[in-house]
């Protein structure tokens, strides 16, 4: 449908355009000096596959710690009122505005071999400070705050008619969680771990701080696109080009099953459920 039906002012296309172009260009400008006759012998080389695989393998153990732990505090949120809600909320979100490595300071100060919680730690044998573990950590502190945004938001909205009902039939309140509410949010718990999950595969400042880069061990994606950027440029632009790819990818399923899952749920007449 035209945007003009519902008056949309013609000027606003300048703007936009300018907008989705300073996004665009970049991304083009990339894919054009990506070396695509030899990305696949770059990719396959040592350096390439270890920080792709950590990246991967991190990446997917962050995501989980954020829909394990995002969720409870995205629901505890959306739930209170008052003063507490805004305390909680702003921690919640603060790593989002955080420098990263400001972020990954902090992590280290507090987890590190002589920090405030890691020094006890260490003393029991437990060393988190530049191993894959603070990779982890890292990751999930600067991705969750967007899965606890996303989901936080959704819940504000929510209809808590169906978790009434459920109530009312004599489901306990865990129930009403596992079979109502959850599923009701899936479109929200999605975009939200996928945005978490693009997150962290991007994260380059807390874990280089907080991990430090040992091939195979901390160095993620970002951190040797970084270190290659001028010793070997070709390989950094063909990492570049997979974490692109990747993003781009993710978001664009997670949009399409989102929006199919979002008339599914609302039961569109279109679709044939307006019984």
């Amino acid at each position: 449908m035209n945007a003009n039906n519902h008056g949309f002012p013609r000027w606003l296309y300048l703007p936009a355009g300018i907008a989705l172009l300073l996004v665009v260009l970049p991304i083009l400008g990339l894919m054009v000096r990506v070396p695509w006759i030899r990305l696949a012998e770059i990719l396959t080389r040592d350096e390439s596959r270890d920080a792709l695989l950590l990246s991967l393998r991190t990446c997917l153990v962050s995501l989980v710690l954020v829909l394990i732990l995002g969720t409870p505090l995205a629901l505890l949120i959306s739930r209170t009122e008052g003063f507490w809600a805004y305390v909680w909320r702003t921690f919640a979100v603060l790593p989002m505005v955080l420098p990263p490595v400001v972020a990954g300071l902090a992590l280290l100060v507090t987890l590190g071999r002589r920090g405030v919680v890691g020094q006890y730690l260490s003393l029991a044998g437990i060393e988190i400070g530049f191993t894959t573990i603070a990779v982890v950590l890292g990751q999930t502190f600067v991705a969750m705050p967007y899965y606890v945004v996303s989901l936080e938001s959704a819940l504000r909205t929510f209809d808590s008619g169906y978790e009434r009902i459920a109530a009312t039939l004599g489901a306990s309140p865990t129930y009403v969680l596992r079979r109502v509410t959850l599923p009701l949010l899936t479109p929200a718990i999605v975009g939200g771990a996928t945005m978490a999950f693009a997150r962290a595969l991007g994260e380059f400042g807390a874990t280089l701080t907080f991990a430090g880069s040992l091939q195979g061990v901390t160095r993620t994606l970002p951190q040797a696109i970084y270190l290659l950027r001028e010793d070997d440029s070709d390989l950094a632009l063909a990492l570049s080009v997979v974490l692109v790819l990747l993003a781009a990818t993710m978001m664009g399923l997670s949009a399409i099953f989102t929006t199919r899952r979002t008339k599914q749920l609302t039961m569109q007449p279109e679709n044939g459920d307006d019984q």
